[in-house]
C-alpha cells in the first residue's frame, strides 16, 4: 500500500502532539539484491505466479472468490482491470490482469477448474472459481 514510504510518527490535532512535518511521507529504503521480489511488487508490476501455483491453490479450497486470488498472488492492478477470454459458454469476463486471466483460461477450457458467473451486469463476469476434479484425500 505504501510501497517505498514509511511514516515516522502517529499523531492527530486533537491529542496536542499533532505536527504537519510528521506527516509528511518519506523515502524508504532503496531494494537491495536480496529483495528481488519486494522490488517487483513495489513499482506495482504485482506478484508472479505459475499456471501450476494457479491450479494448486484452486484445487486445495471448495470455492474461491477472485479477489482472494489476487491476494494470494499478489496481483496488483486497478480495481477495473478486466479481461476477456472466450469459452464453450461464449464471451467471459474476469477480474485479473491478462496474464493471470490467460492462466486461468486455459485451465477452465482444459476442465480442471470451474467458474460462477455473476450475471446482473449485462456482461457475465467471474466472481469465483471451484475446482472440478477436486484432489482426493486419505
Amino acid at each position: 500500500m505504501w510501497a517505498g514510504r514509511q511514516i515516522t510518527a502517529s499523531a492527530s490535532r486533537w491529542d496536542g502532539r499533532y505536527d504537519p512535518a510528521m506527516f509528511q511521507p518519506t523515502p524508504g529504503p532503496a531494494a537491495t539484491a536480496a529483495e528481488p521480489a519486494a522490488a517487483a511488487t513495489s513499482d506495482g508490476a504485482g506478484g508472479v505466479c505459475t499456471q501450476a501455483q494457479l491450479r494448486r491453490f484452486i484445487k486445495s479450497r471448495p470455492y474461491v472468490p477472485i479477489h482472494e486470488l489476487r491476494r494470494r498472488f499478489a496481483l496488483a492492478g486497478d480495481d477495473d482491470d478486466v479481461t476477456g477470454f472466450d469459452s464453450a459458454g461464449g464471451h467471459i469476463f474476469v477480474g485479473l490482469l491478462a496474464r493471470e486471466a490467460g492462466m486461468l483460461a486455459d485451465l477452465i477450457l482444459q476442465g480442471d477448474v470451474g467458474y460462477e458467473l455473476l450475471l446482473d451486469p449485462t456482461s457475465p463476469i467471474i466472481v469465483g472459481v471451484f475446482p472440478v476434479r477436486p484432489v482426493q484425500r486419505s
